[in-house]
């Protein structure tokens, strides 16, 4: 592997693997697309492309287009009716067991693509690329293969039909927390101590429940360094993505397996608190 070409790895996998997830709903799906992605990216001479990112997220939102038309092609009608039948709504307790935590967030990150697998493969395209990742309609019309006022509609349809779903699904993440969310995902992945105290507020605190029996009191550190090494003593290395909809949730995965949620904070465009619960059993 050359080295500009590990280069572009670095720099844009994790914010690929995060697109992708948005689109497809499951770690391992958006890990192989990406995987693939840039296998074809290293048939193609680097020389050629003026922006990589923008290559890579064109290519990444094909594939992405096509898995989620592949798999509402299979989902069998009968099976989707039973999924309602079996659908309750989500009851939150002011404080629920630290056992309970991550399936608790976990199910709630399911009900939100429940929402989104509302949307038709174009819709969900649409809605991911320009309004959680800002993408121009004019680039998405190329990934979608619709005129660009086409993907205009098809994003204002998608959002309606969220704001209109369940209640959990009812704030969408605004410009700002998707950024700093995406800042602190790069940081975290990459272990870069600087980067990532500069996405921190300086009184942040973070909070870290691990769910080992019996259980420890929660660990809780203040100031952008205290938190910012225990965070990548954790993160670095991991699988993080955040949720499409809703407060800002990163989650980690290590070998495809959730292991943690972290739910974070944002005031004026950096990171106020963290609140971690971790699994060890799971990575």
């Amino acid at each position: 592997m050359s080295d500009s070409f590990a280069g572009l790895s670095h720099a844009h996998r994790p914010y690929l693997i995060n697109l992708a997830y948005q689109m497809v709903g499951d770690v391992g799906d958006a890990e192989d697309i990406v995987q693939e992605a840039f296998l074809r990216l290293s048939l193609t001479d680097l020389d050629d492309i003026d922006d990589p990112r923008g290559w890579l997220t064109v290519v990444s939102s094909r594939l992405c287009l096509d898995h989620v038309r592949s798999a509402r092609h299979r989902r069998v009608t009968t099976a989707e009716a039973e999924q309602m039948e079996r659908r309750t709504p989500l009851h939150h307790s002011a404080m629920p067991d630290p056992g309970e935590r991550v399936t608790l967030d976990d199910e709630v990150h399911s009900a939100l693509f429940e929402v989104l697998a509302r949307l038709s493969p174009a819709e969900r395209v649409a809605f991911v690329l320009h309004d959680v990742f800002r993408v121009p309609f004019e680039d998405i019309a190329e990934t979608v293969g619709r005129p660009a006022a086409t993907c205009r509609q098809l994003a204002r349809r998608a959002r309606t039909k969220i704001h209109a779903a369940a209640p959990v699904a009812t704030a969408v993440d605004d410009i700002e927390h998707h950024r700093v969310t995406e800042r602190f995902i790069a940081a975290c992945t990459g272990g870069d101590l600087t980067a990532l105290t500069e996405v921190l507020a300086p009184d942040v605190w973070g909070s870290g429940t691990v769910l080992v029996d019996p259980a420890p009191p929660p660990q809780v550190n203040r100031g952008r360094q205290a938190v910012g090494v225990n965070l990548l003593r954790y993160l670095t290395g991991a699988t993080l993505v955040s949720g499409p909809v809703g407060r800002p949730v990163v989650l980690a995965f290590s070998e495809r397996r959730l292991f943690a949620v972290v739910v974070l904070t944002i005031r004026d465009g950096l990171v106020a608190t963290i609140e971690a619960t971790a699994d060890p059993a799971a990575r």
